[in-house]
C-alpha cells in the first residue's frame, strides 16, 4: 500500500481489478459452454436430420403410392380397351371366316 495514494483509491482499484477479474473468468467459462454447446449439437443434429429424412420419405412414398395407383388405374384401362379391340377384330374376322366357308 502506498502512502501516497488515499485510502479510498486503493478500495476503487481492488475493487476494479477484481471486477475485471471476474467478468474475464466469465467470459472465459461462457467460450467453454459454448464450445461444448457446439460439440453437444453437432451429436444432437444428424438425429434431428434423419427424423426429417425419415419424413421426406415418407412423404415420397405416399407420392409413390399415388403415382403407382394412377399408372395402375390407366394401365387397367389401357388393357380393358385393348381386349375389347382384340375381341372387335376377332369378331370380325370369324364372320369374314364364315362367310369365306359359304
Amino acid at each position: 500500500m502506498d502512502d501516497d495514494k488515499p485510502i479510498l483509491e486503493h478500495v476503487t482499484d481492488a475493487v476494479s481489478t477484481a471486477a475485471t477479474a471476474t467478468t474475464e473468468a466469465a467470459k472465459t467459462v461462457v467460450k467453454k459452454v459454448r464450445k461444448v454447446a457446439k460439440k453437444v449439437a453437432k451429436k444432437v443434429m444428424p438425429k434431428k436430420k434423419a427424423k426429417k429424412g425419415a419424413k421426406k420419405s415418407a412423404k415420397k412414398t405416399k407420392k409413390a403410392a399415388k403415382k403407382s395407383a394412377k399408372k395402375a388405374k390407366k394401365a387397367a384401362k389401357k388393357t380393358a380397351r385393348k381386349a375389347a379391340r382384340k375381341t372387335a377384330k376377332k369378331a370380325g374376322k370369324k364372320k369374314k371366316a364364315r362367310k369365306s366357308k359359304r
